[in-house]
């Protein structure tokens, strides 16, 4: 395999390419990820929300939806392609004013605004140091906030989501349910107290 195809293969070992999203991000998902039915639990209008790991939107302009026009994004991602699609999408909705684009470093979020909700959607795994992404998370979230995590089955072991949910708990975040989601393993977590 030729080397610049096999480093866009790898990128760094963890994260999806940009131009694999491309998958990720079509009608028929819906049928089973339908994001305003998903989420429409844990946000409300007028909300401050962050979508890490956000890809080209795909919950994010749902969620854009969801706080409404008095509400707040934050869409974080890690690739700048990925930020770029999202802010095109996102004008093309009229939900531009609601989504703030952040571009991540691979080891800091690099966020300080306080959260109503917090959602990663088949990202987690992608993260080298789990725990130290996961107080990040815990840092951002309001007192009685709730954050969820979700990874994909197919991918992340019942054994491996197991660790993530205890680091989760190491890091003071509490389980307070277990949504189904469709392909997934997904857990709802709040700060414990």
């Amino acid at each position: 395999m030729p080397n610049k195809v096999r480093q866009m293969l790898l990128m760094d070992d963890h994260v999806c390419p940009w131009w694999l999203c491309f998958t990720f991000d079509n009608p028929l998902r819906r049928l089973i990820h339908n994001p305003e039915k998903m989420l429409r639990d844990w946000i409300a209008p007028g909300q401050t929300v962050i979508d890490v790991g956000c890809g080209m939107g795909y919950f994010t302009l749902p969620m854009a939806r969801l706080v409404g026009a008095t509400g707040h994004v934050i869409a974080v991602d890690l690739q700048a392609q990925m930020l770029d699609r999202l802010q095109r999408r996102a004008e093309r909705a009229g939900l531009q004013a609601r989504i703030q684009p952040h571009r991540c470093q691979p080891n800091t979020l690099a966020l300080s605004e306080p959260a109503d909700f917090i959602l990663t959607f088949w990202m987690v795994h992608e993260v080298p140091n789990q725990a130290a992404f996961l107080q990040e998370v815990r840092n951002l979230l309001k007192p009685t906030a709730p954050y969820l995590l979700v990874e994909p089955k197919l991918h992340v072991a019942a054994a491996d989501f197991r660790k993530t949910v205890e680091t989760a708990q190491a890091v003071g975040l509490r389980p307070i349910a277990q949504p189904k989601v469709g392909l997934s393993r997904a857990v709802l977590v709040e700060p414990a107290m």
